[in-house]
């Protein structure tokens, strides 16, 4: 290990290797090392806590010096099970040092006891999963009373109630390792939590992240990700029982896959939709599972082109920062991309995405040579039904979107039949790798939303997504809009892919003397974007060349441009697109075309270019080269 290093110093790249990305593995090795070395600071005299400044969570600061330790531990484990041990000495002394002091009681670093759905018990699977992967250099050298500690510390798992999501699996994969070790578990835990994410898989590879519609990235780093760590585990445990859910997570993990290698731009950037995306680099971590797995429609050259390209976009953003530390944020600290449990450690959820360190240096993921990924040859669309998603993208400008009619992240039950707020993260009509929401808690929600807006200035959310299908290139589905307490209101809306373009048809109801509004995509940047508005038609440009247009095809009658400050993550300075619409109290059918591209493709070229016919909710689109589509609006009043 290197000493703490002023700023990252990487190895030069390789384009025998990697043509691509540059990177092979010794640029992972040094971004680790620099990431851990860069921590050292921030430890305790006991080593069992990393205190990171920053906003604290609602957890608070014993919690959060708990989770700085446990997730840079993740990282630390993976690298130091990689090359066996070697080369890692201090780094495998400082972690196991903390882990005996943190799990003594007697220690004034004592780790917080894991109580019913307390934060701790996140870190504690962390903890057991490091363990487990550092077996040999760390848990078998600890001397017998160390180890007691950490069995009675992690043992507050056995028969207590955790979080019902993906927080079950740190129960199983925390329990899995005292069984791994000879320690007092119960099994019952592990095989309902096993159970419990049954009910969640959808199909294809997908599952939902508890109930309801919960899909983001949490289906790779966390629903596919533990149950693999899990069967690692598992392995080790004589007389487990093990291998009839490792095929079954083996099967699903490389349908998730076909998926999932359209998330992420051929730049490497992940597409920015749902929480905890703090978390970075973890988007990495489902492309290495499948390949540490063995069980992957990837090749191990696509593997490593994928996550290599994420990992290097962060750090081409400036990711860590200049002191080699994560902060709270998308690139640099942007605290309106976070969630109340966030704090300081939070961040080190990216040592997920560096699981792939665990395969030796001689495997294929590191010594054959990158492959392409689909976007490089070829313009990509892709219906995903189970979580109500379209995914397209464009070889040519390294733009990915991802239309959303089916995730929300909507409680389940309905309290007094009112609808949940809706969450920028998942309400959005679209999402994409390159353009983020604006998260002002403020100003009013603009961007790809389409929304009815009362004359004293109040405008309906997106809670509830109820679908309509997803078929091909087209997504349908409505939603109920509210005007404070009056409503609701259906909004209907069919999305229609074509060419990097999508086409938006709405059948919306809504009260006399509202107007309809219908935003496109915010552009960011630390410039203010450049906007131009025509009589029917938007188009906001950002100093990178990003251009997010809006042009009415059908029902609109003014354009504008929203513009916001220090409301979005992906720059200072956000500018949206909008259309607006007078209602005069009868269903409203709209049509109108929504852009992201860094083409100099003119706005208005659409609207001469797509012939849209409307006859009562029945919306006829004749689109360049002659392709008709077809769209049957009321769908939602027929049922």
């Amino acid at each position: 290990m290197t000493a703490s290093l002023p700023r990252l110093i990487l190895p030069d790249t390789d384009r025998e290797l990697s043509r691509q990305t540059g990177w092979v593995r010794a640029h992972w090795e040094a971004l680790a090392d620099h990431l851990l070395d860069s921590l050292v600071p921030y430890f305790s005299p006991g080593a069992s806590l990393v205190e990171l400044p920053g906003r604290p969570s609602r957890s608070g600061t014993a919690s959060d010096a708990l989770e700085g330790f446990a997730r840079s531990f993740m990282l630390a484990a993976f690298r130091i099970a990689g090359v066996q041990g070697k080369g890692c000495e201090q780094l495998i002394e400082r972690y196991a040092r903390g882990v005996a002091n943190g799990a003594n009681p007697d220690h004034p670093e004592a780790w917080l006891r894991l109580t019913p759905r307390s934060q701790q018990m996140v870190e504690a699977a962390a903890i057991a999963v490091s363990l487990h992967e550092t077996r040999e250099w760390i848990w078998d050298r600890l001397d017998t009373r160390a180890q007691e500690h950490v069995a009675e510390w992690l043992g507050g798992f056995n028969n207590s109630t955790t979080h019902d999501n993906n927080w079950r699996l740190f129960q199983v994969v925390s329990e899995q390792f005292l069984a791994s070790v000879g320690a007092p578990f119960e099994q019952s835990d592990i095989d309902a939590g096993l159970d419990r994410i049954e009910d969640w898989y959808v199909g294809n590879g997908w599952y939902s992240d508890g109930d309801g519609q919960n899909f983001d990235n949490y289906i790779g780093w966390a629903m596919h990700l533990y149950p693999g760590l899990w069967a690692r585990m598992a392995a080790a445990t004589p007389g487990a029982q093990y291998e009839d859910r490792l095929k079954l997570y083996k099967e699903r993990i490389k349908l998730f896959l076909d998926d999932a290698v359209h998330l992420v731009g051929n730049d490497g950037a992940p597409i920015y939709q749902g929480r905890s995306l703090t978390y970075r680099m973890a988007a990495a971590a489902p492309y290495w599972m499948g390949a540490l797995l063995d069980s992957t429609p990837l090749t191990p050259g696509e593997t490593r082109r994928l996550c290599s390209g994420i990992a290097r976009h962060f750090v081409q953003h400036g990711v860590p920062d200049g002191r080699g530390v994560l902060t709270l944020g998308w690139y640099d600290t942007f605290l309106p991309a976070t969630q109340q449990y966030s704090g300081p450690g939070s961040p080190y959820w990216a040592s997920k995405g560096f699981v792939g360190l665990i395969l030796p240096p001689e495997h294929p993921v590191w010594s054959d040579p990158e492959d392409s990924v689909p976007l490089d040859d070829a313009d990509q669309l892709k219906a995903m039904p189970e979580p109500g998603w379209i995914l397209h993208g464009s070889r040519h400008d390294q733009v990915v979107q991802l239309v959303n009619h089916g995730a929300d992240h909507a409680p389940v039950a309905e309290p007094d039949g009112m609808e949940p707020a809706g969450d920028p993260h998942y309400n959005r009509l679209a999402y994409a790798n390159h353009a983020g929401p604006d998260l002002s808690d403020h100003e009013p929600h603009v961007d790809n939303l389409i929304s009815l807006v009362s004359p004293d200035g109040p405008a309906s959310g997106r809670g509830r997504i109820r679908r309509l299908g997803v078929d091909g290139r087209t997504a349908s589905s409505w939603h109920n809009a509210w005007l404070g307490s009056e409503g609701p209101w259906a909004i209907e809306i069919t999305s229609v892919v074509h060419s990097g373009w999508e086409i938006r048809c709405a059948l919306v109801e809504g009260p006399a003397g509202a107007l309809v509004r219908s935003g496109g995509f915010a552009v960011a940047g630390e410039s203010l974007p450049v906007a131009t508005v025509s009589v029917v038609a938007a188009a906001a440009r950002n100093a990178d060349g990003l251009v997010s247009a809006v042009v009415g095809l059908h029902g609109y009658d003014e354009a504008g441009v929203h513009r916001g400050l220090g409301v979005n993550p992906f720059g200072a300075h956000s500018a949206t697109p909008y259309l607006t619409a007078p209602h005069r109290g009868e269903p409203l059918v709209l049509v109108n075309a929504v852009l992201l591209t860094r083409d100099a493709l003119r706005p208005e070229a659409l609207a001469e270019g797509i012939d849209v016919t409307v006859d009562g909710t029945t919306v006829r689109i004749g689109l360049p080269g002659g392709a008709v589509e077809v769209v049957e609006l009321g769908r939602k009043r027929a049922g």
